[in-house]
């Protein structure tokens, strides 16, 4: 990563002396001059904040990496004393606010509200002064090839801006589904910029349409169950209603995102749930209070991009007066895990303790379709109410793993241990062969989807089977404790019942495939032989023939469940190659 000077020939309009520094229309942005209709193209973004960089020492413009389009990550850096290099990023004791802007592109508005947030802070003194204990770091487009590839039409439903960008990156990926498992490149510069600025609170910008109502901004926070313990007890009791309340003293009406598709609001809808392949869900596997912004498409351009500007300084705002709280449930959110000794791995929602909101909606009908012989959902702007609803916003464990001391990753699974390695999680490798007693679990069952999602075949209701053995691992496995801050990001991805686990991403697909086998009609005297010395099996044999009526009609299966109870069957076979150690 490097910090980046441009020089732009039409930049040079732009006066860098300080009789100009309070001159807020030396960086009027073009959503302002469009009078809200427009929102600016890539280059003209990275411009914009490059020009703030060279006229105020306060911000600092770095590059890491690279994304799928060929083009670096940015990042914007707000800080009092200036930023020079990311080591200092990395070393801030400040409070620490991470936001990201265009992951979906053809939603603009964080891209315009942080421009305009930004430049403000650094041409008032007074907030200046405010913000003097606070880093501020802006990711002004993640998504740079969804933003290049730029048109008119995509976003069906959306009120503004004349054009925009697309929704999937240069490979077509959705971005935020891939914070776990890092298809992208974008995935892997994120990790490094998230990871360096260590951030409190992170904010991530995204417009949406899943009913119509009166509110032109919802948020979502992350799950706070999932979040759990003082963190989560913070973020529902604490952050989400501050951050409600400061919105309101500012006239702008919000409410939690309505996640409804193809019902009403009024009846009621649960809350989101951001397992860690959604950006809030990802941040909170290490710590890291997150929130989406999402505002609604169907509102005016302009309103959108100025009431995500409010959020933005709202939660700075509560940042700053929660700060010293914040900083020491991060430091402490690990020790408490650990002190649960189990790790909740699925959730559901608890449908007995909703929560009662005043909603603002409009009424709704069922009309007869215009373009079909069927029917379609109405929503009616010029009768509109206030109902109070259930928000079912509680959610209760279902599963749950014990946790163990460390885990054992043996070598060669090369694309899990990079991903370990961009999430800063700490491992070492035996210097000698070594032999332990770990817990052994092999895949009992899955299903798969059906249709390709993000690249994958995601796998799902995977259910393992465990076993305590004697395990020889080789010199360069990988020995990974869990008492570290990443544990919860070695949970959710080494337990492969978990949502979003490396297995059910297809990382370990290769175990699902026997590489050995036999011919029958060889292996029929070698059975018979088997059953004969171990008449134990052949009483399991005979008791399943007798109890399963659909084994009983297939010798086929009757013969392979033989086989896998002798030594030729392979060790491989449906065995995953991440271990449990429980004491050492």
């Amino acid at each position: 990563m490097k910090k980046i000077v441009y020089f732009i020939s039409f930049l040079l309009l732009l006066s860098c002396n300080a009789s100009k520094k309070n001159n807020t229309t030396a960086f009027s942005t073009l959503f302002e001059k469009s009078e809200g209709r427009e929102t600016p193209e890539y280059k003209d973004v990275i411009a914009y904040y490059a020009a703030l960089a060279d006229t105020y020492s306060e911000i600092s413009l770095f590059s890491f990496g690279q994304t799928d389009a060929g083009e670096p990550l940015h990042l914007v850096v707000y800080n009092a004393e200036g930023i020079y290099n990311v080591n200092e990023i990395r070393d801030s004791k400040k409070n620490t606010l991470l936001i990201n802007n265009g992951i979906h592109p053809g939603e603009s508005d964080g891209i315009d509200a942080s421009m305009l947030f930004l430049r403000d802070i650094v041409q008032n003194d007074s907030l200046k002064k405010t913000y003097k204990n606070t880093l501020i770091a802006i990711i002004p487009l993640y998504n740079v090839g969804g933003a290049l590839n730029r048109n008119t039409h995509s976003r069906a439903n959306q009120n503004g801006p004349n054009t925009y960008g697309f929704r999937g990156n240069a490979r077509n990926f959705d971005l935020n589904r891939d914070f776990i498992k890092q298809d992208t490149k974008n995935a892997a510069a994120f990790a490094e910029i998230f990871h360096t600025v260590n951030p409190d609170v992170f904010i991530d910008n995204h417009v949406s349409n899943g009913a119509d109502y009166q509110y032109a901004i919802t948020h979502l926070f992350t799950q706070h169950n999932k979040l759990g313990g003082d963190l989560g007890r913070f973020l529902e009791t604490k952050m989400r209603p501050s951050l409600e309340h400061s919105l309101q003293e500012k006239g702008i009406d919000i409410t939690p995102y309505v996640n409804v598709w193809g019902t009403t609001p009024e009846a009621g809808w649960s809350q989101f749930y951001d397992s860690p392949r959604y950006s809030t869900g990802y941040t909170t596997l290490f710590n890291t209070f997150g929130m989406m912004v999402e505002t609604h498409m169907l509102k005016p351009y302009k309103i959108r991009v100025e009431q995500t500007y409010e959020l933005l300084f709202s939660m700075l705002d509560f940042t700053v007066k929660n700060s010293r709280e914040i900083k020491t449930l991060r430091e402490n959110a690990v020790a408490q895990i650990m002190a649960n000794q189990t790790y909740p791995l699925h959730y559901k929602v608890d449908k007995k303790q909703p929560t009662t909101l005043l909603f603002k909606g409009y009424e709704a009908s069922i009309l007869d379709s215009k373009v079909t012989n069927g029917k379609r959902l109405f929503y009616d702007q010029s009768l509109p109410f206030t109902k109070a609803v259930n928000y079912y916003n509680n959610f209760v464990a279902t599963k749950e793993v014990k946790l163990p001391k460390a885990y054992v990753l043996q070598q060669g699974w090369h694309r899990v241990v990079t991903r370990l390695q961009n999430n800063n999680i700490e491992f070492t490798r035996f210097k000698a062969d070594t032999t332990l007693v770990v817990e052994v679990q092999h895949i009992k069952n899955y299903k798969t989807r059906e249709n390709a999602y993000e690249g994958h075949y995601l796998h799902y209701n995977t259910v393992v089977e465990k076993t305590k053995k004697s395990i020889h691992f080789r010199k360069g496995d990988l020995y990974i404790p869990t008492r570290q801050n990443g544990i919860r990001y070695l949970i959710e991805t080494l337990e492969s019942e978990g949502v979003d686990s490396f297995f059910n991403w297809n990382f370990f697909d290769t175990i699902l495939q026997q590489k050995e086998g036999y011919s029958g009609y060889v292996f029929e005297e070698v059975a018979a032989n088997f059953l004969r010395e171990n008449p134990s099996v052949k009483k399991a044999l005979e008791e399943k023939i007798k109890t399963d009526e659909d084994f009983a009609k297939n010798p086929s299966a009757q013969l392979s469940f033989v086989y896998k109870k002798t030594l030729h069957y392979e060790k491989a076979h449906l065995m995953l190659p991440v271990f449990k150690v429980y004491s050492r």
